[in-house]
């Protein structure tokens, strides 16, 4: 434990120096030094991808996920998410899941894939791993991306944007990469210990969350005319590999603790601060009025998990709802409304999920649907597993499962679905609900599914956009690379067209 708290003391002091720092700064950084150790780079590169994750000063992919796949609202008595209601995409709109994945944890992860020598390779496989989560987030958020300049810093000032799709290929050949690293290891390569806050250091883990990875992104190209023949080719060499996908959610702690700047970020940022005091966030941030409906009518017990229930029921807002839209004065102020839940906001310790076992669940799910995966569980098994999964990460009672996958709905049941793709892709949007949303808009701009989903009231536009806007610093700093802009309404990124 004492061990914990000296890199989480150390943590919070390194991202305090670092947090202005610019991806593209050519000058030397004195608070960011090329001789710094391997296990002092490591926890503050994963601290950094916890926050772009789940936010910590400011909204994240996973608050955007929730809003705009029209799980969370607004209470009565805020302002909090006008842009969101709106649709407001813009080169200022959640620009910090660009700017701090390049400025923060793509330039810790940077340097130590940047290390030589055999000594290293644990280290360098980490940062491939982590590199290629960043960047595929990147990609699914913005298309074309900064990538094959993107990190060299004093040799490349302005970057030039790669081909998405290229871009993922190329991040399967580096998630391959840093499994050879890992079995190529010699006795004397260091391996991470307490300062590994997401595995401890075991380099298993690593390999799978690796496969996880890549099956995460030959699953979102399944939609794809012409790619079955690459999808079957890679996830065979999964197969071959035999390391398997991850067994329990991948977060991140260092030792977050009830301490001023200190705390796990979802719980800092929607919970409640230090001292114990509410934040404005969580007052504000509600359940929509479809998702509570969608929950009861589907008999889900997992509502009270992810919605707090008020003394008088669940009650939701339709997003985009104006206070003077409402017949009844302050009808949906926060002590009304079902803000975010207990299954979500457990503890100021609690880890920070940046992917979720259900997902990975549901992804294999998908695979095995469509004859991608040709061995191992069954699709239902898989579909089950994944639900079980969900239900377990918000702690719901093993038999409330048991009795909610046995009734015989549509997208509930396996047997009872008409659609056995839709089935997976509305249980994935329910289970990574408050924690990883952000991989259910990009599932809904893939398939389409949920079905049915409502659009705010505030929109002008008859659906949610597909991709967001690269940000302004990058037309000022490097806009002679910038591509045009796509429209973010009308044009999908690769895997969705």
């Amino acid at each position: 434990m004492k061990k914990i708290l000296k890199y989480t003391g150390l943590l919070m002091i390194v991202v305090s120096f670092m947090s202005c720092d610019d991806f593209l700064d050519v000058n030397d950084d004195p608070n960011n030094p090329v001789s710094v150790t391997p296990d002092l780079v490591l926890p503050v590169a994963q601290v950094y991808t916890a926050n772009i994750i789940q936010g910590n000063t400011g909204r994240r992919a996973n608050c955007f996920g929730n809003m705009l796949m029209y799980n969370w609202s607004q209470s009565d008595g805020y302002s909090w998410y006008t842009d969101e209601f709106k649709y407001n995409v813009t080169s200022s709109f959640y620009q910090g899941i660009f700017n701090d994945s390049y400025s923060s944890a793509l330039k810790q992860y940077q340097i130590l894939d940047q290390l030589e020598g055999e000594k290293y390779n644990n280290y360098r496989a980490i940062a491939k791993v982590m590199k290629s989560f960043h960047f595929q987030l990147l990609v699914d958020f913005y298309g074309d991306v900064p990538y094959t300049e993107a990190l060299l810093r004093s040799e490349e000032a302005t970057p030039v944007y790669d081909d998405a799709q290229t871009i993922y290929e190329d991040l399967i050949t580096e998630l391959d990469t840093a499994i050879f690293l890992i079995n190529n290891a010699s006795s004397t390569s260091l391996v991470p210990g307490a300062d590994d806050a997401i595995f401890s250091g075991d380099m298993t883990d690593w390999k799978k969350f690796a496969n996880t990875l890549k099956l995460r992104i030959l699953v979102r190209q399944s939609n794809m005319s012409g790619r079955d023949g690459y999808i079957k080719t890679e996830l065979g060499k999964i197969a071959a590999e035999g390391s398997g996908y991850i067994t329990s959610d991948v977060g991140v702690n260092p030792g977050y603790v009830k301490e001023e700047a200190k705390q796990s970020p979802f719980w800092n940022y929607f919970g409640w601060d230090a001292s114990g005091t509410i934040t404005m966030d969580n007052n504000a941030t509600c359940a929509t009025d479809y998702v509570l409906e969608y929950l009861t009518t589907t008999t889900d017990p997992r509502i009270d998990y992810l919605y707090e229930k008020p003394s008088t029921g669940h009650l939701g807002v339709p997003q985009g709802l104006l206070d003077y839209d409402t017949p009844v004065p302050d009808a949906f102020v926060p002590a009304l409304v079902s803000n975010i839940g207990p299954g979500l906001l457990k503890s100021p310790t609690q880890d920070a999920v940046i992917f979720t076992l259900a997902e990975n669940y549901f992804n294999q799910a998908e695979a095995r649907l469509k004859g991608l995966i040709t061995s191992g569980d069954d699709a239902k098994t898989l579909y089950e597993n994944g639900i079980e999964a969900s239900f377990d990460y918000l702690g719901v009672a093993e038999d409330r499962y048991d009795i909610y996958i046995a009734q015989n709905k549509n997208l509930v049941n396996w047997d009872s679905s008409s659609d056995k793709l839709e089935a997976i892709i509305t249980q994935k949007w329910i289970a990574v609900n408050g924690i990883t949303a952000e991989q259910s808009w990009f599932d809904y701009n893939r398939t389409g599914f949920p079905s049915g989903l409502p659009i705010s009231l505030q929109s002008a536009k008859s659906d949610r956009p597909v991709r967001i806007y690269y940000p302004a610093g990058e037309y000022s700093s490097n806009g002679e690379n910038v591509p045009a802009q796509p429209d973010a309404f009308t044009e999908k990124v690769f895997w969705g067209k």
